[in-house]
């Protein structure tokens, strides 16, 4: 049967060239539709498959808010690209503590991917109201979790070229995909760089920004994105392809590899400041998971565990807040808004 490569090959025969955008878009619309990814057996794991609290600190901190909201009922709670529904079980199981939100609590999952949302059943014991977009859910106050959701959204590419920037597609050499550039050159404040530097963008995960930003300054609300990448906007070419937990070549087995890129969480924080929305907090994972109090967490766990989940424990804790590891690549962004509901 025709892959996705033969569609792609099909499609820039027609028309010429590609965006990356739409290269990355029709890759991981399949990627995500035709298997679960995450895990041993996939291709990249996430922090609420490395341990529970990850996902039980998110639930707790979304119960105080709530409180800190006024209680509202109903209270809906949005998940953005929630893989197996790991987070929100162990979330749910923390935020249980308080009935009275479990009651509250309206469950509305961004999801896709027919295959993720038979395991996300599973996963929750329960079926909560799958939506492809957030214009999906009702309105109403709003609590919105986002982990590793924005980097696998689409993404402009621009090449500095001799005559200026210009936009970077996907071509073919032969039956081969490559990156060419456009003859057109982008009209724009763009910064001064050399020859060869790219400066990407994600105008899809700008757009659910101001979405965002907008409902939660109208409804009230809140919410925490947690993702991989930079503080501040630079050239640089971040689009990266993962296959069996190792980098794979972007332009290799379309539709079969997890694409992702680097986060700007600059742009994504002037979107919903623009919004309307506050950002309250924009820091490194490692700082807001110890805010949270993850490390009491893990010492309740270890006091509780065998020798040897103790130190799974300690060595979950470190992937998840060590400075090599997950702790500072990571960044956070928090919102809130004082809107009463």
């Amino acid at each position: 049967m025709p892959g996705v490569a033969d569609d792609l090959r099909r499609l820039i025969v027609q028309q010429g060239p590609i965006s990356v955008a739409q290269y990355i878009e029709i890759c991981n619309a399949h990627y995500y539709a035709t298997r679960d990814p995450l895990g041993v057996a996939g291709d990249f794991t996430t922090a609420p498959e490395i341990s529970q609290m990850f996902g039980e600190l998110l639930g707790l901190w979304c119960l105080v808010q709530w409180r800190q909201m006024g209680a509202p009922d109903p209270i809906y709670v949005v998940e953005a690209g929630p893989g197996r529904g790991t987070l929100m079980a162990d979330f749910l199981r923390a935020a249980g503590q308080d009935p009275a939100f479990i009651q509250a609590l309206r469950l509305h999952l961004i999801e896709t991917s027919p295959v993720l949302r038979s395991i996300q059943k599973e996963t929750l014991h329960v079926e909560p109201v799958w939506c492809d977009r957030l214009d999906d859910v009702p309105e109403g106050p709003m609590l919105f979790v986002a982990n590793e959701f924005f980097d696998a959204l689409p993404i402009r590419q621009l090449e500095r070229t001799t005559e200026g920037w210009c936009e970077r597609l996907v071509g073919l050499d032969g039956d081969d995909f490559c990156f060419v550039v456009s003859d057109k050159t982008e009209r724009g404040d763009y910064p001064d760089a050399e020859v060869g530097a790219v400066l990407e963008d994600c105008p899809i995960g700008i757009e659910i920004a101001q979405a965002l930003g907008k409902r939660i300054t109208s409804h009230g609300g809140g919410a925490v994105m947690i993702d991989y990448g930079y503080a501040k906007t630079e050239p640089a070419d971040t689009l990266q392809a993962v296959k069996n937990h190792q980098y794979h070549s972007v332009l290799a087995d379309p539709g079969d590899v997890d694409l992702t890129a680097h986060v700007n969480f600059e742009r994504l924080s002037q979107a919903l400041t623009e919004a309307g929305a506050n950002v309250d907090i924009f820091l490194t994972q490692r700082n807001f998971l110890l805010t949270l109090g993850i490390d009491k967490r893990a010492e309740i766990l270890s006091a509780e565990a065998t020798p040897e989940q103790a130190e799974e424990i300690n060595s979950a804790l470190n992937r998840l807040i060590g400075a090599d590891e997950m702790g500072t690549l990571f960044k956070v962004l928090v919102i809130n808004n004082e809107t009463t509901c």
